[in-house]
């Protein structure tokens, strides 16, 4: 039988999201609240959101209460249920991420920034990339939210990802890149089940030195576990992320752009230089030479801010390389090393999620709760 075409086909079912939200301080409550509102709010619904607390008792406690039911077995509210989790395995984003990735239900499972809010078409945008089964993860654009209300002078747009944010270079549109960057991501299920998840020991760890790139070398290792995946990038699923006082200081950006290159060398060391610094290379040669060459006409004309955009690229340029040159002999000495997870696969019947934090059950769940 014929199957109808045209505007009177059925459509084929959007995809269920799960919205993975890590936290690990009480200092972001209010950012919290905000992130977990603007998923509520989407115009595409979650099929869930997961806030997994990274071994924190107190925090575990105050956001089970917060959206808890109190025993009262509300059905779930408007975009979805809110599920409490505490982080089961090691401390630190990766690990947070798993077990997020392991509870989660949904096909999709989207990944936020616990200090952003997703615009509302954030979600649909990502659904929509996957109408092609081909492609198995999706990114968007991060903008700044600076403490100060406006960017310093001297900070130059190519280094945004010093602080979590979609940074001059990236092409513009819904482009195909290496990888995705994981504060505004998404990944289809079957990448995880195909690629292992998020490798710990590399990743965000507090307020610890601020390693990177788990997301790189997940992505390295899902298109080498499946060659012909599609990864994306999308700048229409936009989120906005708030950036403190203290990172829009010059001491920050060169802190964040020395480990970056540690960072670096140590997936170049795993994945090799080749696909590790693909991208990179050509950011080196290409985008920051122009930033360079922009800042110098500037301060030649007089504008504000020009000389010290020049001058930080060339100086997050040198912090990085320097952190590379460490990371790189960390590597070679066997030291540094992180650990590349199994296939995360979703829990299984009665399986309550397991590792406990400081005393607390490792799940709590809410179905509804407070609107925030």
């Amino acid at each position: 039988m014929n199957q109808p075409t045209g505007p009177d086909a059925p459509r084929a079912r959007p995809p269920a999201v799960s919205v993975v939200v890590c936290v690990y301080t009480e200092d972001r409550w209010a950012d919290i609240l905000a992130a977990v509102a603007s998923v509520r709010d989407q115009s595409a619904p979650a099929h869930e959101t997961l806030l997994v607390v990274d071994h924190n008792a107190a925090l575990l406690r105050r956001l089970a209460k917060h959206y808890g039911d109190d025993g009262a077995g509300a059905a779930a509210g408007p975009g979805g249920e809110v599920r409490v989790l505490a982080n089961a395995g090691p401390r630190g984003l990766s690990a947070g991420r798993n077990t997020g990735v392991a509870e989660s239900t949904g096909e999709i499972i989207a990944f936020l920034d616990d200090d952003a809010v997703a615009e509302r078409d954030w979600l649909r945008r990502f659904a929509d990339a996957y109408a092609d089964p081909r492609v198995m993860a999706v990114g968007g654009r991060t903008a700044p939210v600076w403490e100060s209300r406006r960017r310093p002078a001297w900070f130059p747009e190519e280094f945004d990802w010093v602080v979590g944010c979609t940074y001059r270079g990236l092409p513009p549109g819904r482009v195909r890149v290496r990888n995705v960057l994981g504060g505004n991501a998404s990944f289809r299920r079957a990448a995880f089940e195909a690629a292992g998840g998020f490798a710990c020991g590399i990743g965000r760890n507090g307020d610890r030195l601020p390693l990177g790139c788990e997301e790189t070398e997940l992505c390295i290792r899902l298109t080498r576990a499946l060659p012909d995946a599609v990864l994306l990038i999308d700048d229409r699923a936009v989120i906005h992320h708030r950036v403190p006082a203290p990172r829009e200081r010059f001491r920050y950006f060169r802190t964040r752009a020395y480990a970056e290159g540690v960072s670096k060398a140590l997936v170049a060391g795993s994945v090799g230089s080749r696909e590790g610094l693909a991208t990179e290379r050509r950011y080196v040669t290409r985008v920051l030479p122009a930033g360079v060459a922009r800042g110098v006409r500037d301060a030649l004309l007089g504008r504000p801010g020009g000389a010290g955009r020049a001058g930080a690229i060339v100086a997050g340029v040198a912090a990085a390389a320097g952190g590379y040159a460490l990371g790189a002999i960390r590597a070679r000495r066997g030291a540094g090393r992180f650990v590349i997870p199994a296939a995360v696969a979703p829990p299984g019947p009665g399986d309550d999620g397991g590792g406990g934090d400081d005393g607390e059950s490792g799940r709590h769940r809410s179905r509804g709760g407070e609107r925030t």
